[in-house]
């Protein structure tokens, strides 16, 4: 605990000294969140005002293009009251020296990058020399990104598999039109959720060398009924999938890939619930509450008990038969929809009647303008 504390007062003392030297003016910490956005962990002022910490990332890292890394650390400060800002990354190795060897840089973006280097060899772990043969730890470590490559290549070979066998069918004359309309309709959803698989595959990797915060503005009604028309197909020899809700869109942000596969999860729980039920269907309903979107999935089926109800959520529990769940997907929803989404999910079941999961998420601002339309300039700034 001891030594906690003591990187913190160091990292206080980094900032304290960078705002020394640029003539007292607030210097701030701040780490990448799963939102993609920056939190203000330390200031140099024990009482910083709002406008020395608050950083909007959209008039300066995304406009600039800089990549933004989840989990990543930044420091910077503002030149003036309601001047532009200037950022440097928290890093291990100092930037490249200048083309030419003429520094353009101010002494401000100079006095911050020297700031991050040193916050960023403060959490440096001190890990021993990699072995050099393989060794258990190797393993483990290089584990997700070999099995998002190697799943990966297997997903683009089936893709192409598939194309070939979608163009093949279109030129087929010996089927009746509607029918191979019908079946192209089945394979371009196939297709779909290749590339979906590809994308997850691809964060799994990125993950894997440090994640890439994926932040974007998207339209949840479309998510939820491309999921629901999708999952219908893969279950209908099981039970069939209901999706009942207004077709207006409604925009959020955050990943829309992460909440398909939150859907996905409870589409397929609810499946498993309504075994022996197939007559009964699955109800996904989506409806605007104020402020906030409400997605339910509610199944027919056994119900949750009250001593498994308090842990449902928790990772690894699962109340099916060995091997057939991993115990992770409710886990997995909670998750992305508190950290992502800052929503919450509710549960009401009762044993032998069926259960409903709702998941409750916060609507931001909806534009009235052209998304695309360039955005207004901002005060801009330095970037390291």
């Amino acid at each position: 605990m001891s030594g906690a504390r003591s990187i913190e007062a160091d990292r206080q003392e980094v900032l304290r000294q960078a705002s020394v030297a640029l003539g007292g003016r607030p210097v701030t910490f701040w780490e990448v969140s799963a939102k993609a956005e920056l939190d203000p962990r330390l200031s140099s002022h024990p009482h910083p005002a709002h406008h020395a910490t608050h950083l909007d990332v959209d008039s300066t890292l995304r406009r600039w293009g800089i990549p933004i890394l989840q989990g990543s650390g930044w420091v910077g400060c503002r030149i003036g009251a309601e001047g532009p800002w200037v950022i440097a990354p928290a890093r291990l190795r100092p930037p490249a020296p200048p083309p030419g060897g003429q520094e353009r840089r101010s002494p401000e973006r100079l006095t911050l990058e020297l700031a991050g280097l040193c916050l960023g060899l403060m959490d440096r772990p001190d890990q021993p020399a990699a072995p050099a043969g393989p060794g258990p730890t190797r393993d483990l470590t290089s584990l997700p990104a070999v099995m998002a490559h190697e799943l990966g290549n297997r997903l683009t070979t089936a893709r192409a598999a598939l194309q070939m066998a979608i163009e093949s069918l279109g030129r087929w004359t010996d089927v009746a039109a509607s029918r191979r309309l019908e079946l192209l309709d089945d394979l371009g959803q196939v297709l779909e959720d290749i590339d979906r698989g590809t994308q997850f595959v691809r964060a799994v990797r990125d993950r894997a060398r440090g994640a890439l915060a994926r932040w974007e503005r998207f339209d949840a009604m479309r998510v939820l009924q491309s999921c629901c028309t999708l999952e219908g197909r893969v279950l209908r020899d099981r039970t069939a999938v209901e999706f009942r809700g207004a077709v207006d869109p409604i925009y959020l942000l955050g990943d829309p890939n992460a909440l398909y596969d939150a859907l996905v999860n409870l589409i397929r729980n609810a499946a498993d619930a309504a075994k022996g039920a197939a007559s009964e269907t699955i109800i996904v309903a989506a409806e605007r509450g104020g402020a906030s979107l409400r997605v339910s999935v509610r199944d027919h089926g056994v119900g949750i008990s009250a001593r498994d109800l308090d842990h449902i959520f928790d990772p690894g529990f699962t109340t099916k038969d060995f091997g057939e769940g991993a115990g992770m997907g409710l886990a997995l929803v909670q998750d992305v929809v508190r950290n992502m989404f800052g929503g919450s999910v509710a549960v009401e079941t009762a044993v032998g009647v069926g259960t409903t999961v709702t998941l409750t998420l916060p609507i931001p601002p909806q534009r009235t303008v052209d998304p695309q339309a360039p955005r207004r300039e901002s005060a801009a700034s330095e970037v390291a």
